[in-house]
């Protein structure tokens, strides 16, 4: 199964480490079934939230990738099919990199690992009951 990790959960996997995570998040995070991928969006978000100071980070946003390999995770690009694809049914956010995100997901076949509300429901979020 590949997922695709929604910056919430990256930005507390990071930060506050598998303590600020529900069991169930965690267990997928650790499944040897499950392929992680952090996008190339979800750093762009960060870096842009950690330049406008709404962010705190413990290292600066360059180090993420660093980090991120080395806690064995992919890191996917953005691509023109991403940036192009259409998301039917339209998700219930306007964030423009949550819809990336969801774009990302159905271009590469992965599901979205998120606890955001707004896409829980999506068909192309990871049902975590």
């Amino acid at each position: 199964m590949k997922v695709l990790l929604d910056t919430q959960i990256l930005l507390a996997a990071i930060e506050k480490g598998n303590r600020a995570l529900s069991t169930r998040v965690k267990r997928i995070l650790v499944s040897p079934e499950a392929d992680i991928y952090v996008s190339v969006a979800s750093l762009w978000e960060i870096a842009i939230k950690w330049r406008l100071k709404k962010l705190d980070l413990a290292q600066p946003p360059e180090k993420l990738p660093e980090l991120i390999a080395g806690i064995g995770m992919g890191l996917l690009v953005i691509d023109a099919k991403h940036v192009l694809s259409s998301v039917e049914p339209q998700p219930l956010t306007r964030d423009p990199f949550d819809r990336l995100l969801l774009a990302q997901c159905k271009v590469e076949s992965m599901q979205l690992l998120t606890i955001d509300r707004a896409l829980l429901t999506h068909p192309l979020a990871l049902q975590l009951q």
